[in-house]
């Protein structure tokens, strides 16, 4: 227990004070006790929401910071969680009423104190476009997990042994991505298809851009090294994790409207679920979480794929949130069974080694 509250313990902090901001903005606003608990009711939904449509963002993100020294992060953990809140649950959705409605920030601002179902509608006006995006970047993440040559470990072994025999052809994965970025396109209006064949190839165009900075970053710290150099940067891996949190908040932001319309009530709520997966970021990665379950990160870059897809498909179709969810929670739960048993099975066949290490 005092294990898990040392990894947990500013989150919980952090909810605290959530709560008692969304408490006092709920008796304010409403003027009532009961007034007050249905708005606690609707953030505390909202944060659960936010988890278990980020849980496997966690563990893509501990595949990361665990090559990442311990400044950058702790630096992810404080300064990325600013990020993650203030830009992705307030910012963002606000920049977007912005731009569509040409206006300024603070009369989008107004506007969505002033007329939430307004602000609502422009937003929502805007998943178009967000799928793209959004979409054509996760896809681009997962798919290159398995497009790897020197991937030796396998978990749906006929799935990813065939893909990772064509993992030397170049860009086999950003053409997938085009083809179905086009062939959702062809469903939509030809003003919409615009729009989210544009957001699409911006999104490829981000994920190979940050990536192209990591490696340049990357290769800098080698020469570092190789001259004796200490390096401890971490900025190429931490831009990537920042772009991939914006990815996954693109849906929970535009499902939290489904709950509720008042921006105030839907920052607090994903704030408290975003806080979390930060937290279980760090967790997964100082407890050496994902060497013990050789199979949780494929399980999480599955879930990543389908959310990909799920939000490319969602220009033309609505899906709900809770099947989004459903999804990623079904990929990590078996692949984490399925390292469980490989992991008895190693310790079946080798019942010596297992007595040493404990």
């Amino acid at each position: 227990m005092q294990t898990l509250l040392r990894y947990y313990t500013f989150s919980l902090i952090f909810t605290a004070g959530c709560f008692a901001l969304g408490g006092w903005y709920g008796y304010a606003s409403t003027g009532t006790v009961t007034g007050m608990l249905s708005i606690l009711w609707i953030i505390f939904v909202l944060s659960i929401l936010e988890v278990s449509l980020s849980f496997d963002n966690a563990v893509v993100n501990a595949t990361v910071l665990r090559e990442m020294d311990p400044v950058w992060q702790q630096r992810f953990l404080t300064i990325g969680i600013l990020i993650a809140v203030f830009g992705m649950r307030i910012v963002f959705p606000i920049a977007i009423v912005s731009i569509a409605a040409q206006i300024g920030p603070w009369e989008a601002i107004q506007l969505s104190l002033g007329d939430p179902e307004e602000y609502e509608r422009i937003v929502s006006a805007a998943h178009i476009g967000i799928a793209g995006f959004g979409g054509a970047f996760l896809a681009m993440v997962g798919l290159t997990f398995f497009f790897d040559e020197e991937k030796d470990v396998h978990w749906i072994s006929a799935i990813e042994h065939a893909v990772n025999r064509f993992s030397s052809i170049p860009a086999l994965e950003i053409g997938f991505v085009l083809a179905v970025l086009y062939g959702v396109s062809t469903l939509l209006t030809p003003e919409e298809a615009l729009t989210f064949l544009t957001a699409g190839v911006m999104g490829l165009l981000t994920f190979i851009g940050v990536n192209a900075l990591g490696e340049i970053i990357e290769q800098g710290e080698a020469k570092k090294k190789a001259a004796g150099e200490v390096v401890r940067s971490g900025l190429g891996g931490f831009l990537y994790l920042e772009v991939l949190d914006a990815s996954f908040s693109f849906d929970g932001v535009i499902g939290a409207f489904a709950l509720s319309n008042n921006m105030i009530v839907i920052a607090i709520g994903l704030s408290v679920g975003a806080m979390f997966v930060r937290s279980m970021t760090i967790h997964l990665v100082r407890a050496g979480t994902l060497s013990q379950f050789r199979y949780l990160e494929h399980g999480a870059f599955w879930a990543i794929i389908a959310l990909g897809i799920i939000m490319l498909v969602s220009a033309k179709y609505h899906i709900p949130e809770t099947f989004t969810g459903l999804i990623g929670a079904v990929m990590i739960g078996l692949s984490l069974w399925w390292s469980i048993r490989h992991n008895r099975k190693e310790a079946s066949a080798n019942p010596v080694d297992t007595l040493q290490n404990e």
